[in-house]
C-alpha cells in the first residue's frame, strides 16, 4: 500500500484533534474535535474558515510562449485575461472527458502557474510536460508551497490584520509579503463565499498557519475540514472532479462549457466537444433538492415518475444551510428543471425536484 503524503501543518491538525482520512493520496483533516463540519459550515458562511488545503497540486510551465503552449493544450482561452489574473480551466483527453479541473495563474507570456487537484497533478504535469517544446519546461512543485484557503465574510479583515492585500477583483493574484516571508495571494475559493487562497513557501506554512487562525478565532472563526469544504461546494453547485466531472463525463455535460474558448484553434478534446456541443448532450448535470429526509449520495440511482431509469447522483449530502438534503446529478437529456424524480436511497424511494444550482445565495466574491 502506498504510504499516504502529508501536509506540512500535519502536527498542527493532530494537535487540533482533526479526524484525518485519506484523499487523493494524502492524510488531510475531515473536520476538528468540538465542533464537527456543521459548526465550521456555519463559521464560513458566516463569518470566516480556515482550510489547509495543500494537497493541491502546484506546477509552473515556464519558457518563450508558455502562455501559448498552455492555451493549446487546456479547455479556457488564457487570452482573455492577462499577467496577474487567474482562471478556471480545464485538461481533457481526445475524447472530451476530464482529465482534471485546476486554476492557471497568469504570469507574464512565458510564465504560468498551475494548481490541479492532489489525485491528478501527476497526470496534467506528464501529459503537459510530454507536449512541451523543447524551450518551455514544466515543473512540478507540489511540495514548494502550501494553500491555506481563508474564506467568508470576515476573510478581508483577516487578510488585512497580516498586512496582505485583500483589495484585488474576484480572480486576480498578487505576489506578497507577510513577516518577509513570500506569499502568493488570490481572490479565489471553492465555498461561494468572499474568500482568498493564500500560497507561502512549503517551508513558512506552520506560522502563517498559526497567524492566520488566531486573527479569525477572534472574529468568530475556525479551522475548518474537507467535510465542510464538501457541503459548502455543493450548496453552490460547484463540481468536484472525480465525482461531477470524470473521464467518462465532459464540460458539455457537466454545464462547464463557458470555461472552454470554443473559439480557440486548439486545445486537447476539441473535436469531441464541438461534436457534443453541436448534437447537445446525452446527459447533463442538474441540482436534485430533497422533498423529504432522503440524502442522495454519489451513485444511487434516479427514476423518472414512471420508474425508467435517468441517471445517477454524482455528488450528494446534508445542507447544513437549507436543513435538508442537497446532490448533483448526470441525467438524461429529457430531464428539465422543475421534474420530479426519485432516487433511491439504500432501498427507500426518496422524492426529490430537479433544480439548478446553487442551492443557496452566497456573500459576493
Amino acid at each position: 500500500m502506498t504510504e499516504l503524503r502529508r501536509s506540512p501543518l500535519h502536527e498542527r491538525h493532530v494537535e487540533l484533534g482533526a479526524k484525518l482520512a485519506a484523499f487523493g493520496g494524502w492524510q488531510m483533516p475531515i473536520e476538528y474535535a468540538g465542533r464537527g463540519v456543521l459548526a465550521e459550515h456555519a463559521a464560513v458562511r458566516s463569518a470566516v474558515g480556515v482550510f489547509d488545503v495543500s494537497h493541491l497540486g502546484k506546477a509552473r510551465v515556464a519558457g518563450p510562449g508558455a502562455v501559448d503552449f498552455v492555451n493549446a493544450c487546456l479547455t479556457n482561452d488564457l487570452r482573455r485575461i492577462g499577467p496577474g489574473q487567474a482562471q478556471y480551466t480545464l485538461c481533457c483527453d481526445e475524447t472530451g472527458g476530464v482529465v482534471d479541473d485546476l486554476i492557471a495563474y497568469y504570469y507574464a507570456d512565458d510564465d504560468v502557474f498551475l494548481v490541479p487537484n492532489a489525485a491528478n497533478s501527476g497526470a496534467v504535469v506528464g501529459r503537459l510536460a510530454a507536449a512541451a517544446p523543447a524551450d518551455v519546461a514544466v515543473t512540478d512543485l507540489h511540495t514548494g508551497f502550501a494553500v491555506l484557503a481563508v474564506q467568508g465574510p470576515a476573510s478581508v479583515e483577516v487578510l488585512g490584520a497580516l498586512g496582505l492585500p485583500a483589495d484585488g477583483a474576484y480572480m486576480t493574484f498578487a505576489d506578497a509579503e507577510w513577516k518577509g516571508r513570500p506569499v502568493v495571494v488570490c481572490r479565489s475559493g471553492y465555498t461561494g463565499e468572499t474568500g482568498f487562497e493564500l500560497l507561502p513557501r512549503w517551508e513558512d506554512a506552520v506560522p502563517l498557519w498559526d497567524e492566520v487562525l488566531a486573527v479569525a478565532a477572534r472574529l468568530g472563526g475556525l479551522p475548518c475540514g474537507l467535510g465542510a469544504r464538501d457541503t459548502l461546494r455543493t450548496e453552490m453547485g460547484y463540481p468536484l472532479h472525480g465525482q461531477d466531472l470524470s473521464s467518462t463525463s465532459t464540460p458539455v455535460q457537466a454545464r462547464s462549457g463557458w470555461a472552454v474558448g470554443w473559439d480557440k484553434p486548439a486545445f486537447w478534446g476539441r473535436d469531441a466537444l464541438l461534436a457534443e456541443r453541436a448534437a447537445g448532450p446525452a446527459r447533463s448535470l442538474w441540482g436534485l433538492r430533497s422533498n423529504d429526509r432522503g440524502i442522495p449520495r454519489p451513485h444511487m440511482r434516479v427514476n423518472g415518475a414512471d420508474g425508467a431509469e435517468l441517471g445517477e447522483v454524482t455528488s450528494g449530502t446534508f445542507s447544513p444551510t437549507l436543513r435538508q438534503g442537497i446532490g448533483l446529478a448526470l441525467l438524461d437529456r429529457s430531464v428539465t428543471a422543475g421534474d420530479t424524480v426519485t432516487v433511491d436511497v439504500r432501498g427507500r424511494s426518496s422524492t426529490m425536484t430537479v433544480v439548478r444550482p446553487p442551492f443557496v445565495s452566497a456573500s459576493p466574491r
